[in-house]
């Protein structure tokens, strides 16, 4: 770390730095699942969450209260997503289109024949545009209320309710895909 650098990052007084240890410190899992989740690879998400963290302690004298896991939360977001549009031309805001890839209807058998449902569960996720894949690491694996989730996202209660149903919607089709059609999907990225 450059001087300058650690220079920035002195400038808490130890009652702060105490507080920022007691109230953000406790959430960096969470930030870090966040990450993970986001960025689709372990080295990247590892350095976003770092360099969240690093952004949270910075910045730590404008946070006035409130909730510390949603503040830091919209942080690693944030960041995540900065990181996203520097290094990746991935379009964050495409979304799978249902009408061009028409799902096929599935059997019980077909269903236990796919395999282990962890893996499944996560190249499905895997598999959903980032925006939806958000909504649902927040809500069903943070726990995140959707009030929580509308101030790390920044968008209304209502826009995140309606996101979370399509998540949920679209995960479930994936999820009762034949396991070939998941193969394909996944080596081809989604595309026909």
């Amino acid at each position: 770390m450059s001087a300058g650098v650690e220079g920035k990052l002195d400038v808490l007084d130890p009652q702060d730095q105490a507080r920022f240890e007691q109230l953000v410190l406790p959430h960096l899992d969470a930030a870090f699942n966040l990450s993970r989740w986001l960025m689709h690879g372990r080295a990247d998400a590892e350095d976003v969450a770092q360099e969240a963290m690093l952004r949270a302690f910075r910045f730590f004298r404008g946070f006035h209260g409130g909730d510390a896991r949603a503040w830091l939360l919209q942080i690693v977001r944030n960041t995540c997503y900065t990181w996203l549009e520097k290094n990746r031309s991935v379009d964050l805001t495409t979304e799978f289109n249902e009408e061009l890839h028409p799902q096929p209807s599935v059997s019980p058998e077909t269903l236990a024949i796919a395999g282990d449902n962890r893996e499944r569960l996560t190249r499905a996720l895997e598999e959903l545009p980032v925006r939806f894949r958000e909504v649902l690491i927040l809500r069903e694996l943070e726990g995140c209320s959707y009030k929580e989730i509308a101030a790390i996202t920044s968008v209304p209660i209502g826009t995140v309710m309606s996101a979370l149903a399509r998540a949920r919607q679209r995960l479930q089709r994936v999820l009762t895909q034949p396991p070939v059609q998941q193969k394909q999907a996944a080596e081809t990225g989604g595309r026909p």
